[in-house]
């Protein structure tokens, strides 16, 4: 396909200005033109002036020239008009120099007007200087700024028009893709532009579409092999077991069967992570009184958190206990006992993880404080991206998972799941979910 001709923005916000104001300037000329013409008009059609001029002419033929002229200087300050009778045979029919000076020149905003009036006379008008019939410089300059004030304006207009549009629509087009929506892309009307905004638009959606390519076999792949490995996994278990009661040696073979749970552990979070991931907000939802999964997941981390040497302090506001949120009690479930199960990890024997819960503002919040080191500023944004583990600050034997898959089951429940540094040294979760009012 023949590629379009480039029309750089640079240029099509200047040549807009540039012809803004050279529109201005003629629509201001032709505009101040008209006014004096009519003005001018108007003082032609004045049957009065042609009275006075028959007037003047027999003053003048009587003999008396100066009584001519005193005449028309007396009514013409009368009609606050300058008023001169020329006769045409005189400077072989033109007009005095003075007069087509006027007439001529920009610098007097007052044109003279000019009437024949028969007899061989002609009379020539024009205003006085704040006459009547005088249009005032002040006009015109407002009509100037005013055509200049709104042909700029429609121009500023149009371009501000012409870049934050296709903006916006990039903007939006972003935020949705970043909220999931990854069949989105930039509209082809943008993309076709023939300037810089056209070649973003182009460059945006062929970057989109490469990372949604790149995230589409990431999911595929970590879905297939996790598919893949349960079925070698299990077999593999049965194995041991059967080893192990043929007589083979136990410490062997208990090792071998912690490191097959673990691979298990593994395949099943990325299968879980998989699953909330494709589900998006198109799960079950049932309304749950948190305090409850709270404490199921804290039954069920008691043997490990003993042995870790770990104490678990719940503390539960009395409005939050009796405080209902809509979602899956299974992956909830699941989200809590990720968070916990990474601050039991992650905090020494003897210290405590301090669970907290209060509601406000219609949200249900669950804090969870470890003891633990702690994690440096510029690595907690990274907490819940899959696979990342803060290992020089935490060691732990982790896979990276477990924040992650919390964070994507809180996101399909219209939550929000952040982490900060805790007030004891060590990390804080925070777990905010909407609160149901429909009971529960």
């Amino acid at each position: 396909m023949k590629q379009r001709p480039m029309f750089p923005l640079f240029w099509r916000i200047f040549l807009s200005i540039w012809l803004a104001m050279a529109v201005t300037v003629v629509a201001s000329n032709l505009a101040t033109r008209m006014l004096l013409d009519r003005e001018r008009e108007a003082i032609e059609r004045q049957a009065g002036l042609r009275d006075l001029a028959e007037e003047a002419i027999a003053i003048r033929e009587a003999g008396d020239r100066g009584e001519a002229w005193r005449f028309l200087r007396d009514e013409g300050e009368r009609l606050e008009l300058f008023l001169v009778l020329l006769e045409q045979d005189e400077n072989d029919g033109k007009l005095p120099s003075f007069i087509r000076d006027r007439m001529k020149s920009g610098w007097y905003p007052q044109k003279p007007a000019v009437l024949d009036v028969g007899g061989g006379y002609r009379l020539v008008a024009w205003p006085r200087v704040q006459g009547a019939g005088w249009l005032n410089p002040r006009f015109f300059r407002a009509i100037e700024l005013g055509l200049a004030l709104l042909m700029i304006s429609l121009a500023c207009w149009w371009i501000a028009r012409l870049v934050s549009r296709p903006l916006k629509h990039m903007e939006s087009t972003a935020q949705a893709i970043a909220a999931g929506d990854n069949s989105l892309r930039v509209s082809e009307k943008i993309a076709q532009r023939r300037d810089e905004v056209g070649q973003l638009a182009t460059a945006f959606n062929a970057m989109t579409e490469q990372l949604c390519s790149l995230l589409e076999r990431q999911k595929h792949l970590l879905r297939d092999i996790s598919h893949d490995l349960r079925t070698p996994l299990t077999r593999q278990r049965i194995a041991i077991e059967l080893a192990n009661e043929a007589g083979a040696d136990e410490e062997l073979m208990a090792s071998i069967l912690r490191q097959n749970e673990r691979l298990e552990t593994m395949t099943g979070q990325i299968l879980t992570l998989y699953r909330v991931t494709e589900a998006g907000g198109d799960i079950e939802r049932e309304p749950l009184r948190l305090v409850h999964v709270i404490n199921q997941v804290l039954k069920d981390a008691a043997d490990y958190a003993e042995h870790q040497g770990v104490d678990c302090k719940l503390v539960v506001s009395p409005e939050s206990s009796r405080a209902s949120v809509l979602g899956d009690e299974g992956l909830l479930q699941r989200a809590i006992d990720n968070i916990l199960q990474n601050a039991l990890d992650h905090t020494p024997p003897g210290r405590a993880v301090h669970l907290a819960v209060t509601v406000a503002d219609d949200w249900l919040t669950l804090t969870v404080d470890d003891e633990g080191p702690g994690v440096p500023d510029e690595l907690i944004g990274q907490l819940f991206e899959p696979f990342f583990r803060a290992d020089k600050s935490r060691g732990g034997t982790g896979w990276g998972l477990g924040l992650a898959i919390a964070r994507d089951i809180v996101a399909a429940h219209d939550g929000v799941i952040g982490a900060a540094a805790g007030e004891t040294g060590g990390l804080r979760v925070t777990l905010r979910l909407p609160v149901f009012f429909g009971g529960g």
